[in-house]
């Protein structure tokens, strides 16, 4: 586990200019992107998308800047320099690969060759809708972060609601968590809103773009893992797959210096007060001959109980459901098969992998009877239960609904749809 890789702090005059600089690059390096990204030859519509890409990058830069400079730098800074956290650069690689991926497989999909004569008499084969599509993808991306953090902080802060319920300024704090099926969501809906202003079948493009999901999911679920976030259940000492996360005491940087924070794992076991058999790993509510509280356990040993490496399995399982996803590209029959397939196998992957968390903070049934005060209820339903379902288990279900129901009506209707596969055809 390598939570943090290198911090940096901007105490210097030349440091905090340094940070200004690199904010206005990249704020003048999105804005024209939006400018180069623009259709038609209206030089005051690239103006407007320029205007709007950069109005959206200077609000991110400033937010960025009021966290990391000090205050004496900027209004309102916080001095908290720019920890380069292992978990957020494998997010970022994950999210540039799958983008890139999602690119070139557009490119494939929209192929439309055409005949460019040139002065000569002569001429060439053109890919004439390919590259449009590629680029159409790589600006989609932009839209899809976006509603992919809004979707991803508002479902985790609905499902810890009762603690921002004191204090709702904490919502828009950077060290909140995010949720991944509230980044599905919000990145869900900001690609049906861009395909439908682009004249793009969505169906179509999910096809494309869904796979590659897992991709990219593949290496941030190993983020997770290096933070210490999403961990399993405890496990028993001899098991096969399990892993141990660090306290202060022990988690380093990449030159070997003590980063002084915690894994999120052993934050939270040690805070539990429920007992546990180390052997067999066996939680129970009260004590009994060999048990031993769990936050006691923790602190004498500076790391977590040996837990499941959730992380892990959800990383391998969304690398093989991205791999037989591309194969099955090549056999779909109708637009839509692919994302109902994805729909449908994430769901199953999540809800199994789901049985061995160990996170309840993550949000249950139990969690949420006890929020709405309906104690007895909640004790009816023991964390440790099978049917203690979580937020994302529910969230499963819907999805896995959804896309049989959509499978199956569009099975219904290919035998009035053409096949379809990665060939030339209208958008």
């Amino acid at each position: 586990m390598l939570p943090v890789l290198i911090h940096f702090t901007f105490t210097s005059l030349a440091s905090q200019l340094l940070l200004y600089a690199v904010a206005l690059v990249m704020v003048v390096s999105i804005a024209r992107n939006g400018w180069l990204g623009a259709e038609g030859p209206s030089s005051e519509g690239r103006l407007t998308r320029a205007l709007g890409y950069g109005a959206v990058a200077a609000g991110l830069a400033f937010v960025g800047l009021r966290y990391a400079l000090p205050a004496d730098a900027i209004p309102g800074g916080q001095g908290q320099g720019i920890p380069v956290h292992t978990y957020g650069l494998l997010l970022a690689a994950g999210f540039l690969t799958a983008m890139s991926v999602a690119s070139r497989l557009a490119q494939d999909e929209w192929r439309s060759m055409s005949w460019v004569p040139d002065a000569a008499g002569g001429g060439q084969w053109v890919d004439t809708e390919g590259p449009r599509k590629r680029e159409a993808v790589l600006d989609l991306g932009f839209h899809v972060l976006v509603g992919g953090l809004v979707g991803s902080r508002l479902l985790f802060v609905l499902v810890n609601w009762k603690d921002y319920a004191r204090d709702w300024t904490q919502v828009f704090s950077l060290g909140g968590g995010l949720v991944f099926y509230g980044g599905l969501i919000g990145a869900a809906l900001a690609a049906w809103l861009f395909a439908r202003r682009h004249g793009m079948d969505f169906l179509r493009l999910a096809d494309v773009a869904i796979p590659t999901v897992s991709l990219g999911q593949c290496l941030g679920r190993l983020g997770c893992f290096s933070a210490g976030c999403c961990w399993g259940d405890v496990a028993a000492s001899g098991a096969r797959f399990m892993a141990r996360f660090p306290g202060a005491g022990l988690a380093q940087d990449l030159f070997g210096r003590l980063s002084g924070s915690a894994s999120l794992a052993f934050q939270s076991q040690a805070q539990d007060g429920r007992f546990v058999l180390p052997d067999s790993g066996l939680i129970l509510h009260y004590p009994v001959p060999g048990a031993v509280r769990i936050s006691e356990w923790v602190a004498q040993h500076g790391t977590t109980l040996p837990v499941h490496p959730t992380q892990i399995y959800e990383s391998v399982g969304q690398l093989v459901l991205f791999c037989v996803l591309l194969y099955a590209r090549r056999y779909r029959r109708f637009h839509g098969q692919i994302f109902a397939l994805w729909l449908m196998c994430y769901a199953v992957l999540r809800t199994t992998v789901e049985l061995f968390r160990g996170d309840t903070e993550r949000g249950t049934l139990h969690g949420l009877l006890e929020s709405l005060g309906a104690s007895r209820l909640a004790d009816a339903v023991p964390l440790e239960a099978w049917y203690n379902i979580s937020t994302s288990q529910f969230i499963s279900l819907c999805m896995f609904t959804f896309g049989a129901t959509l499978l199956y009506r569009r099975i219904r209707q290919s035998g009035e749809l053409p096949g379809v596969g990665p060939t030339p055809s209208p958008a």
